[in-house]
């Protein structure tokens, strides 16, 4: 077994002559995490990303080669640095793509995946933290007294006195494989161009992959299948509203809170404004209502709520908007509000039963393709990643009340099975959405990891 030791650690002693970070997971949030520790400029810190992708940064979403991805987030929104909102729009500018506007401008994902690996490349100024790449995979992570030891699928190991697991989201088993980096055996695998193809759910993992299809020559069918049948709704330039958190019914019911919201964009639309006017207004107070609300309110949220909240908040552009609208207006594109009941497979492809929302009624399609972009694996014990399931085993962390993701406290600590807070193990991103719910855009995981980030420079580390 090997153990690897960061350059400032003393193995003789077994003590750290200055501070070790090792983050877990090297997508957007585990990117973004390291730049805001590179930001410090404390020369006595070493950051340790373990990655075993190939890319930084890049994750599923950054990873498609096509231009017409596009961000679901303006460039004027996507700077990995809220203090510096201009720092992404300035990146583009000066690898001359033309930005008129960036509060319109909507960039392609692979662009903004370069964006993310060059922030970790850029010149650092001398002296400051140190950065080392692991490109493996972290399966274990054990806590030996004054330090962590985190064990490596290849048998070694990795000692730091604190970590960050910045795993992003844990996918779904793919039916058919994604369409945003297809390896050979999937592209293999892609359905012919005349074929009809089914994509479980109608979210913004549906509009990438239909468009995929659209943009490979697909003239066939596409059915979409979702709950509700909802899809996105559309950006639109907009100028969101002032709202005071003493405005805000903290202290109502979910009904109550739902129809002060109602009628704020009302009132609001009744001035000339728009819904999104609203929804962008409250964005700064999202996670502050989330956190004051007691779990039934939650749970009563997921259950008749999110659905509608979700279509609303996360919206996709309108370029993009406009090819749906047409592959829809065509009978390309078919929509369905239902669930499916079954997919089984044949010699043909596969055969999905499905009930229509509101109907008893069970009917069959047969389709050459399945997609499964119904979302992502949110309760932690059916996660996919060992990780995960090791600390969960161990008691080192539990899932949220609502099991959604992680339970963590408000600066990211992981809490144990026992209900105590880790002073050595955190979390960013999608993992903490049980603590946040809105922690899975880049504008709200940048805000938490630069709090993070100025947690771990200053706090000092306990040595028992």
């Amino acid at each position: 077994m090997t153990v690897v030791f960061p350059r400032m650690w003393n193995s003789a002693s077994t003590t750290p002559s200055a501070k070790s970070v090792a983050i877990i997971g090297g997508g957007a949030s585990g990117v973004l995490m390291a730049a805001h520790l590179l930001r410090s400029g404390n020369s006595g810190l070493e950051i340790t990303i373990i990655e075993k992708q190939a890319s930084l940064g890049r994750g599923l979403a950054y990873s498609t080669d096509l231009p017409e991805h596009v961000l679901n987030v303006r460039a004027a929104n996507m700077s990995a640095f809220a203090d510096d909102p201009d720092h992404f729009a300035r990146w583009l500018k000066a690898r001359s793509f033309p930005i008129d506007d960036a509060t319109t401008y909507f960039a392609p994902r692979r662009l903004y995946g370069e964006y993310l690996g060059e922030l970790l490349t850029e010149p650092r100024q001398k002296g400051g933290p140190r950065l080392r790449i692991v490109d493996e995979e972290c399966v274990e992570v054990l806590q030996r007294g004054g330090y962590l030891e985190l064990r490596l699928s290849n048998g070694s190991n990795i000692v730091a006195q604190q970590c960050v697991l910045a795993t992003g989201h844990d996918r779904t088993a793919n039916r058919g494989g994604s369409l945003l980096a297809p390896s050979k055996e999937r592209q293999a695998a892609l359905p012919g161009p005349a074929d009809r193809v089914l994509i479980l759910g109608t979210g913004l993992s549906m509009v990438d992959t239909c468009l995929s299809l659209l943009l490979r020559g697909h003239v066939g069918e596409i059915v979409a299948v979702s709950r509700r049948g909802l899809l996105p709704a559309v950006h639109r330039k907009t100028s969101p509203i002032v709202i005071q958190g003493a405005d805000i019914p903290l202290d109502r019911s979910l009904p109550e809170f739902v129809r002060w919201f109602r009628d704020l964009v009302r009132s609001t639309e009744a001035h000339g404004g728009d819904w999104r006017d609203v929804v962008d207004g409250l964005r700064p107070h999202n996670q502050a209502i989330w956190r004051t609300w007691p779990d039934a309110s939650r749970r009563q949220f997921f259950r008749h709520l999110k659905a509608w909240w979700d279509i609303h908040r996360h919206r996709m552009a309108p370029e993009v908007s406009e090819r749906l609208s047409k592959a829809i207006a065509n009978g390309q594109l078919r929509v369905i509000a239902g669930r499916v009941l079954d997919v089984t497979s044949d010699d043909a492809g596969f055969v999905a039963r499905l009930r229509r929302r509101n109907n008893q009624l069970v009917e069959e399609i047969r389709v050459a393709h399945v997609y499964e972009c119904a979302g992502v694996i949110t309760d932690p014990g059916r996660s996919t990643n060992p990780l995960i399931r090791s600390l969960l085993a161990a008691g080192v962390a539990r899932a949220d009340p609502l099991r959604i993701g992680l339970d963590v406290a408000a600066d990211g600590a992981l809490i144990s099975r026992e209900g105590a807070c880790n002073d050595r193990i955190y979390a960013v991103g999608p993992l903490t959405r049980g603590t946040f719910l809105e922690i899975e855009a880049v504008p709200d995981i940048r805000i938490q990891c630069q709090n993070l980030a100025s947690l771990l420079v200053k706090q000092p580390v306990s040595m028992r």
